[in-house]
């Protein structure tokens, strides 16, 4: 059996694993004795472009075998601690999203293109921090922001995704909010006016940390890696692609309800 290499984001792990990606998601999303059930957030990783980054590869094949009784070996935590700043962007060769009932889309990663929109940016940070911003910044401009080390608070490396405004994203008082499932929509509300008001600060705080999981019907355009030399994006399929083509995932997304 092959040996696959997963960077987790939520927990932040490199994991091995004899089981492919789609089992994969399943196995991390529906659980075991020793783990509850959740969405999983993980990339595909590429093991001749982490050779020199210090995990522990060298016995992989040797510890990830199958069970006594034939089944694979689902999991081999590798490393749980700065991962995500380890590992180059180009070794991440897929995302891949899965639901808390272990549906899984695959996205694959593509050069970011800004989409020339004017509007605010609504971020959830995912690793290897977890605040929820808005922004005057575009996607690349942002983990440029974040990663740049000449600010005295930076991070080497950050996963993010841009979540839906709706009608906020250019006015904070839009009366209608077409259910957005967001905590305290006064207080984002409140943050939008804030910055809409100061046209030389980049960044507003809206959640100090995630409260809970990515909702993944709110993400707007992806996934993004970024640090100080680029940013790779994960796009989210259309809507309609979603609807044709990955549409049990997408009913499955859409079951899922934050606060």
């Amino acid at each position: 059996m092959s040996t696959y290499l997963y960077l987790s984001l939520i927990p932040e792990a490199l994991v091995a694993s004899m089981l492919a990606p789609d089992d994969f998601g399943l196995y991390y999303a529906i659980g075991s004795a020793k783990r509850s059930r959740g969405q999983a957030i993980f990339f595909s990783v590429d093991r001749d472009k982490i050779a020199d980054a210090g995990f522990p590869l060298a016995d992989v094949e040797a510890r990830c075998v199958a069970h006594s009784d034939g089944r694979p070996k689902s999991s081999l935590y590798l490393s749980i601690y700065r991962v995500l700043e380890r590992i180059p962007r180009d070794a991440l060769t897929a995302l891949h999203l899965a639901t808390d009932d272990g549906r899984v889309l695959t996205i694959q990663p593509q050069e970011f293109v800004a989409d020339g929109e004017e509007r605010t940016h609504l971020y959830q940070e995912i690793c290897p921090v977890t605040p929820r911003i808005v922004s005057h910044l575009n996607p690349a401009e942002f983990a440029g922001f974040i990663t740049d080390t000449d600010r005295n608070v930076h991070v080497p490396r950050i996963a993010f995704t841009e979540l839906t405004l709706g009608n906020l994203k250019n006015d904070p008082d839009h009366h209608d909010i077409d259910n957005l499932p967001y905590p305290n929509i006064g207080h984002l509300r409140d943050c939008l006016r804030e910055l809409a008001k100061a046209p030389d600060k980049a960044n507003k705080t809206v959640l100090r940390q995630m409260t809970q999981e990515v909702l993944f019907r709110t993400i707007r355009n992806g996934v993004f890696i970024g640090d100080s030399t680029g940013i790779t994006a994960f796009p989210l399929p259309t809507r309609d692609t979603l609807e044709r083509e990955h549409l049990a995932w997408w009913r499955s997304a859409q079951s899922t309800f934050g606060q």
